[in-house]
């Protein structure tokens, strides 16, 4: 697709740094899409496809896409709700995968339930505030850049809340997790509230087909014509598999996408089924 010159642009916000910002620009290059090749870009255009990208801190994102600046952005969705900003999640992107907890010292609280007066330092404000609320709980958001972990020891708080991978920096710090999980945040494609820009669903459908790119495989096979009810249960395929005649008598071929998760034992229960000339290949761009 080649841009028109009077044809609108859609502007897009991705993360300078940080977590999503190279899993951001992956996505991208899959898509189709040309990407920077020195960090310290802020801006590129692609004319080919209609886009121009702006890399910006990850937190302010939000705030952009929201007051209309740029079209769309790509964020956390702890960044999204932390900011309070007039903007959307669109479709969930399948990385950036994080978790969010209280956590203090031991015997301080059980569950959120116990923190009414209490002193809670995080670095998202707005979702913590929030989650307190919706319990009806009454505490002290104390709103940190990072380093939450040193804010108990220090004096300043009695529980933090943050984002928890293994919990071994909680427990370096003497911490453990407690109640329910406040938040299970990932990276999303976002808008401005109520509205989609021109070349958005264009957008949206090549990061569709990544993502399905990404989970799932092509499986090709030669299986007995009698055979093929049983094998099809196996290989359902997403709407349904391919199925042609071979030249050798009584034998088809059929193609179908599978979850790549699993798709080695799908091998073997096809082979047990009777197939042969088992293939998978990987899928590097789909529309569906």
């Amino acid at each position: 697709m080649t841009l028109d010159p009077g044809a609108p642009v859609l502007r897009i916000a991705l993360p300078n740094k940080g977590a999503l910002s190279q899993a951001a620009s992956d996505m991208l290059r899959e898509a189709g899409y040309r990407q920077r090749k020195d960090s310290k870009e802020l801006t590129l255009t692609d004319p080919e496809n209609g886009v121009e990208f702006f890399y910006l801190r990850p937190r302010d994102i939000a705030v952009y896409v929201g007051e209309g600046t740029l079209d769309v952005g790509i964020t956390g969705r702890d960044l999204l709700l932390d900011s309070g900003a007039k903007a959307d999640e669109a479709m969930e992107l399948g990385f950036g995968g994080s978790r969010f907890h209280f956590a203090a010292r031991p015997g301080t609280a059980t569950s959120v339930a116990d923190l009414g007066g209490t002193r809670i330092a995080t670095s998202y404000a707005g979702v913590v505030g929030a989650h307190l609320e919706r319990h009806g709980v009454q505490a002290s958001v104390i709103r940190l850049d990072g380093a939450v972990e040193s804010s108990i020891q220090l004096g300043v708080a009695d529980v933090i809340a943050d984002v928890v991978e293994t919990g071994s920096t909680l427990r370096a710090a003497g911490l453990e997790i407690f109640g329910e999980e406040i938040l299970r945040s990932v990276a999303v494609l976002i808008t401005r509230s109520g509205h989609l820009p021109d070349g958005f669903e264009v957008f949206r459908r090549r990061l569709e087909g990544v993502i399905t790119a990404r989970t799932y495989v092509m499986m090709d096979y030669d299986i007995p014509r009698e055979r093929v009810d049983a094998a099809v249960r196996l290989t359902p395929g997403i709407e349904t598999p391919t199925i042609s005649p071979l030249q050798r008598e009584g034998w088809v071929a059929v193609r179908a996408m599978v979850p790549r998760a699993g798709s080695q034992r799908t091998m073997d229960e096809l082979w047990d089924a009777g197939a042969k000339a088992i293939l998978v290949t990987e899928i590097n761009a789909c529309r569906l």
